[in-house]
């Protein structure tokens, strides 16, 4: 009976912390949008609404109203939907704790946000209110930092509030000390790296690391990125299919150099993301710039260079 009463004591916490790290999320999530509207002054998405629309539609329902009650009915029902989501996300991640899955703080916030991203995304291209095979390297972007965002926010307040767990040790945990100014200076250039070469984020920390093996490992990866680096055929990394793995890289990279250091992730995790989407953009316009003045396999090599050196230094 006490077992049983334990267990659902514990199911309730990871289901309650949950919705608070979800609130939380949504809220961060939220602030990073209208901060970019702000910046940028673009036009707020009918994604949310769009996608409440379609999906009333499929079940036989109608938003109703006419001219402006319906357009306010449906923008207060997009936003609706993104607090549904943000808080469903919260409760999921929540109760996966609960149930044992912890992981490190920097790979939880990205998952977390790839959920998020998943619960909005998924839907409306389902319904088709939007083709996600279309979408450019500005739209990946719009929807990429929020949503990682939401998943570091949301990750962090699920940590701060999760009680230990049952049966651990009551003794003081040797918690990470907070992440110093030159950490998160470091990750972001080593995220810089990683938009160079994206394989940078992890391999710059194996390569200064004592593993002979994961050297090795580090060396073969480099290697294959940059052969495939000069084939023409190969994606953008602004794409679709290019930008997010950099994203992950620079965060992955910055995980590694905290845990290493004992020092919090949080920050240096932000800091890998910025680096690696600056770094990324500005290796499109060197190599633009460069091949009017030499081969593009040239700036290539040139790209090559700076962004090992950028990695070496960021994680020594």
């Amino acid at each position: 009976m006490t077992h049983s009463v334990h267990t659902s004591g514990r199911w309730s916490r990871g289901l309650l912390g949950g919705l608070a790290a979800g609130a939380v999320g949504t809220a961060v999530l939220n602030a990073v949008t209208y901060a970019d509207m702000a910046w940028r002054g673009r036009d707020a998405s009918t994604v949310p609404e769009d996608t409440v629309e379609a999906l009333a539609q499929r079940v036989g329902l109608s938003v109703g109203g006419s001219g402006t009650e319906r357009g306010n009915r449906r923008t207060a029902l997009g936003a609706l939907s993104g607090t549904v989501a943000g808080l469903g996300v919260g409760a999921l991640v929540g109760t996966a704790r609960a149930a044992g899955l912890r992981l490190p703080a920097g790979v939880g916030g990205a998952v977390t946000g790839v959920a998020a991203m998943a619960a909005t995304d998924l839907p409306a291209h389902a319904l088709g209110v939007t083709d996600l095979r279309t979408w450019t390297a500005q739209d990946w972007v719009s929807d990429v930092v929020p949503h990682l965002a939401f998943g570091v926010a949301a990750h962090s307040t699920l940590r701060m509030v999760d009680p230990p767990e049952p049966g651990g040790s009551t003794a003081v945990v040797d918690r990470p000390a907070k992440a110093s100014g030159g950490l998160v200076a470091r990750s972001a250039l080593l995220g810089v790296a990683a938009g160079g070469r994206s394989t940078l984020g992890l391999a710059g920390p194996a390569l200064t690391g004592g593993n002979a093996a994961a050297k090795l490992g580090a060396v073969s990866a480099l290697g294959a990125e940059v052969v495939l680096d000069k084939n023409p055929s190969t994606p953008s990394r602004l794409s679709a299919a290019g930008l997010p793995a950099r994203l992950l890289a620079g965060a992955s990279g910055a995980v590694v150099l905290a845990r290493r250091e004992h020092q919090q992730v949080v920050l240096p995790v932000l800091a890998g993301v910025a680096g690696a989407l600056v770094g990324s953009a500005a290796g499109v316009t060197w190599r633009a710039f460069a091949a009017e003045l030499a081969p593009d396999w040239q700036g290539a090599v040139v790209e090559d260079v700076a962004s090992l050196t950028l990695a070496v230094l960021a994680s020594r």
